[in-house]
């Protein structure tokens, strides 16, 4: 199978990668799992039946993350938040989108990836999409195969990717879009392949070019369909993890391989060095949960939304280091700035927070972040501050946990801590009134929430005289 030919911005220039300044913007490659559970890896938890021998390494070679959040309990809103360092509940965004859902992040907003390209970056997004487009001639073909042709604007290259080639979303795994075209059909079984070879070759291409760059790689693996190639079935050794389907932990293995080819090529093209690599998922495992967290995919529980979270930066990260600090793949937008030495706008990354120090240090002087939030697919939220977690349920309901002492999420303690749940929900009521958790200007949410799921009451106008 030929893999897709690259149109790439701009002219490459003969300079080797070799000549890179040590001291220049590091490229910056963010691989992105999908549904990958915090249990899956035995780099978390040394009994699991899976093997992920590249995700285990790169920890081993970086920083691994224990408290680490994806945005939500699901994929499409966990994703805005990594592009925009944004909370999804702030545009409604709870549930996942479709093959002809209209784009959630509006060219105006900047994301990882505008912000990236001002500042010197070639920009790519190669895999799943799954972020909204609108397609030129309405609705053309079916959910699951768009035609060859059929040509789509308010994907990737509108919020700020040089380069994208993807599919929408698992259940169109077989349409294949290069820049703003369907151009391909392929068979689901063929989809990863031909994402990782054109991901190599982008890296090649980069290599030559000698500027700095930033991958997205979002991954199929191991969401279904489970697909695993030929050469992978029955490499993992894990047929029993999954009584209904027998490939998975070879799927989970595929995509594994995945990440060690993206490794492979920044070290063949002498990158490594000066590469940046985060490895992590966009939600909790589907298939069932894994101890001690409670629950799985969907929801507010930690089984949702706790992740699996690894970065390697030579020079500046300490080999074999593991952080416990609550961490949130928001946190790109705000990292990546500083990396640049760029100053977000107001508008711009209100929940997101600059780990830098803590990937330099290690440790910080108090908390990278002051406080974070979860979201389930049905619209429950919930807070987390230090040891202490509370959910606000979309029915009214509250719940209290102290993480440290009940991981498992058993035991609600609001009633017996009423001053822990007031200052949660007064700091969670703060973080929807100012349109931000972080410090900077009030900005306004696209939506109208409130903690208990009903439409917040309209101000009364003050009377005219």
């Amino acid at each position: 199978m030929k893999s897709l030919s690259i149109v790439f911005c701009g002219v490459l220039s003969c300079l080797s990668s070799s000549l890179q300044a040590a001291d220049s913007h590091p490229n910056i490659v963010f691989v992105l799992f999908d549904d990958m559970g915090w249990g899956q890896p035995q780099s978390y938890q040394p009994d699991s039946a899976l093997r992920t021998p590249h995700l285990d390494q790169l920890a081993q070679q970086g920083m691994r993350f224990t408290d680490a959040h994806s945005a939500a309990a699901v994929c499409t809103p966990t994703r805005y938040g990594v592009l925009t360092g944004r909370y999804p509940s702030r545009i409604g965004q709870f549930g996942v989108l479709t093959t002809f859902s209209p784009p959630i992040i509006p060219p105006t907003r900047m994301t990882v990836a505008s912000l990236l390209k001002q500042n010197g970056y070639h920009t790519a997004c190669i895999g799943k999409w799954h972020l909204g487009m609108n397609w030129v001639d309405g609705k053309p073909g079916t959910e699951k195969e768009v035609p060859i042709g059929a040509r789509m604007t308010g994907g990737p290259n509108d919020v700020g990717f040089d380069y994208f080639c993807g599919f929408t979303h698992a259940r169109n795994i077989g349409t294949i879009i290069e820049q703003d075209r369907v151009v391909q059909h392929v068979e689901p079984i063929d989809n990863q392949p031909l994402m990782i070879e054109t991901a190599i070759d982008y890296i090649d291409e980069r290599a030559k070019a000698g500027d700095p760059f930033f991958l997205y790689f979002p991954m199929c693996p191991p969401h279904e369909p489970i697909v695993p190639a030929p050469e992978y079935v029955g490499q993992s050794g894990a047929e029993d993890v999954v009584k209904k389907d027998p490939k998975y932990g070879d799927w989970v293995y595929q995509g594994d391989a995945m990440l060690g080819q993206i490794l492979d090529a920044l070290e063949r093209n002498k990158l490594a060095d000066n590469t940046l690599v985060i490895a992590t998922s966009d939600n909790g495992a589907e298939h069932r949960p894994y101890p001690p967290l409670r629950e799985s995919k969907r929801s507010i529980y930690e089984g949702g939304h706790r992740v699996p979270y690894v970065a390697r930066w030579p020079g500046k990260v300490k080999a074999g280091s593991v952080s416990d600090e609550t961490v949130c793949l928001n946190d790109l937008m705000a990292t990546a700035a500083e990396i640049v030495g760029a100053t977000l706008p107001e508008d711009a990354g209100e929940d997101s927070v600059s780990l830098v120090p803590l990937l330099k240090h290690g440790k910080t002087e108090s908390h990278v972040r002051e406080a974070t939030v979860h979201q389930s697919s049905t619209g429950d939220l919930a807070l987390r501050q230090g040891d202490w977690k509370q959910i606000f349920f979309k029915d009214g309901r509250r719940e209290l946990y102290n993480m440290h002492a009940d991981l498992s999420e058993t035991q609600d303690v609001s009633t017996d801590n009423p001053e822990i749940t007031k200052q949660l929900t007064e700091t969670m009521q703060s973080y929807i009134d100012r349109g931000r958790s972080t410090r900077g200007g009030e900005q306004k949410n696209d939506v109208a929430f409130s903690l208990d799921g009903k439409a917040p009451k309209k101000k009364k106008k003050a009377p005219s005289n």
